[in-house]
């Protein structure tokens, strides 16, 4: 192979990835939102699951990308271990779909197809069409990318230091680690086993080499989905963990095959005798087949092999527990009265969460605790996830035969929910003060400091009262809490005037003063978001309403 066939070679790997890139990104655009909504949806029936992973990674093309966003949801806590293997195991058969699309001889058709799709997305106004012609596009550049590999491939059959390298590779433990390096070099188990299927075309590689270069690319493929899970919580690396056993033992369970009972080969090669590009799509996709209906019974026993790679924490289990609904989880009507003292009850749960994570915002801000900080970032998720579940459930008994006030109460309890919601925003928005102050980046005086704690311990206080006041109907106890909201404002306008002298005198920084005043404002906003939370189920705010 000459220098410049070398170079032709690494054109059509690039203009291949790049075809799969905008292809995927076009598929993606074209559906919206619907492929994160379609996992959202994702249930504990593990058939589904696996039929959902399947029809999201054809459609976005990346069994890596289906991956990353069930990453995400786990990580997120939107969905469960035990919801995502089925997904998982989808992804592993849709990505298939990719060396069965490959396996048509286009290349002589990929420059019309290409040039289509670039009219298409150039010149059309129409979004949903641009996004048509950019997958066309794609599909034309994949195409015209595979073409220049073939060709620029094939002076490598008369190559003897080639030959003497792929000899190597008749070893399937050799072939395997090298599916999984080449793969983990590319990113892609697609574009990797695709390669390989032009390699087997051009005659460079056998049949059989090729079944254990594919298997081996299955478990490259995971590399994509360790590397994000890098940053996630230890329940997003115990997906990627998860999908790794999977890719893990789904070579095992295919090796074994095909080692006991050589004519299952024969067979799949039966399929499509004089197409050796066929019969690697074929293989492929048989291959994920079969092993996932073998793996899917023992889809728990993975789960629970994943969790004992990575035990659960304490601190894990309690954010499980907090993420269950206690008393609105009962399903079917229920009498008005229970069902409106379940929501005050399970509000007040949610409520005590988010007067926790405000604490500990608070405290990380005052003793810049890194760990601290990142609790009350896992809370807040937490919160944001009870705050839908539990709206969720509000509009549901709207549908129960209840009075008009009752309906009131409803709706009164649903900006309850917001006005919680809102603390543990402002308390997100302290540890970001904590991380400035951290970096070195503000400097706040003694005395700047000791007038925050105060602000803060005023503003917990008021925080308390309302939630005790909506929890257990001390109605009798709001002039209090409103004597106390009139205090937290009146010392958050003291405490900012103070600021201000001090930094007329330079004794804080501009940095500094800035995170003061939004830090006082946030705590005095909570103690705002406490008196509607305390006054919202008031006969006062009722009759007003009503």
């Amino acid at each position: 192979m000459t220098i410049l066939e070398f170079f032709s070679l690494l054109g059509g790997v690039g203009l291949f990835l790049y075809g799969m890139t905008i292809m995927s990104s076009g598929l993606r655009n074209a559906a919206g939102d619907q492929m994160r909504v379609i996992l959202e949806h994702a249930t504990s029936n593990r058939l589904l699951a696996v039929l959902i992973g399947i029809a999201v990674t054809v459609l976005v093309q990346s069994s890596s990308a289906t991956d990353m966003m069930v990453i995400g949801f786990v990580n997120s806590g939107l969905m469960t271990l035990a919801q995502a293997i089925g997904v998982i195991m989808g992804a592993n058969i849709g990505t298939t779909i990719t060396a069965q699309i490959t396996a048509f001889d286009l290349g002589s058709y990929a420059p019309l197809i290409l040039f289509v799709g670039a009219i298409m997305y150039l010149f059309l106004k129409n979004n949903f069409a641009k996004h048509i012609g950019s997958i066309i596009m794609g599909f034309g550049m994949l195409f015209l990318g595979i073409s220049i590999i073939k060709s620029a491939i094939a002076p490598l059959s008369e190559s003897e230091s080639f030959i003497n390298f792929l000899s190597t590779l008749s070893n399937p433990a050799l072939a395997v680690l090298f599916g999984i390096a080449f793969t983990a070099l590319l990113q892609s188990s697609s574009s990797a086993t695709v390669i390989f299927q032009a390699f087997a075309v051009q005659g460079l590689l056998g049949y059989e080499m090729t079944v254990y270069l594919v298997i081996g690319a299955a478990i490259g493929s995971v590399t994509p989905n360790i590397l994000a899970s890098l940053t996630t919580n230890r329940n997003g690396k115990r997906t990627a963990v998860l999908n790794l056993l999977i890719n893990l033992i789904r070579a095992a369970i295919l090796i074994v095959l095909i080692n006991v009972f050589p004519q299952i080969l024969t067979f799949i090669q039966s399929l499509s005798p004089d197409d050796i590009g066929r019969q690697v799509a074929n293989t492929h996709t048989i291959f994920a087949i079969v092993a996932i209906l073998i793996e899917l019974p023992f889809a728990g026993k993975i789960v629970a092999l994943s969790q004992k790679i990575i035990p659960t924490l304490p601190e894990e289990t309690r954010k499980t527990e907090d993420r269950k609904l206690q008393y609105m989880n009962q399903s079917g009507s229920l009498p008005p009265a229970v069902a409106l003292s379940q929501a005050r009850l399970e509000i007040s749960r949610m409520g005590h969460i988010a007067r926790d994570n405000l604490n500990s915002a608070i405290n990380a801000f005052f003793t810049l605790d890194d760990n601290l900080a990142q609790e009350v970032e896992d809370v807040e998720d937490t919160v944001n996830y009870l705050t839908h579940e539990i709206t969720n459930r509000l509009v549901m008994l709207r549908s129960l035969d209840m009075s008009e006030r009752d309906r009131m109460k409803v709706s009164q309890m649903t900006l309850v929910v917001a006005d919680i919601e809102r603390l543990s925003d402002h308390a997100e928005n302290i540890v970001e003060y904590e991380a400035q102050i951290k970096s070195k980046k503000a400097v706040l005086s003694d005395e700047a400091l000791e007038e925050l704690r105060r602000l803060a311990e005023a503003s917990i206080r008021s925080v308390d009262l309302c939630l005790d006041i909506f929890e257990n109907e001390r109605f009798d106890l709001i002039p209090q809490a409103e004597d106390l909201e009139d205090y937290v404002d009146d010392l958050q306008d003291e405490i900012v005037q103070l600021h201000v002298a001090r930094l007329m005198n330079n004794e804080c920084d501009s940095m500094g003063g800035v995170i003061f005043t939004d830090m006082s404002s946030d705590l005095e906003r909570c103690s705002d978001h406490a008196i509607n939370i305390a006054t919202a189920l008031s006969e006062e705010s009722l009759a007003r309403k009503y």
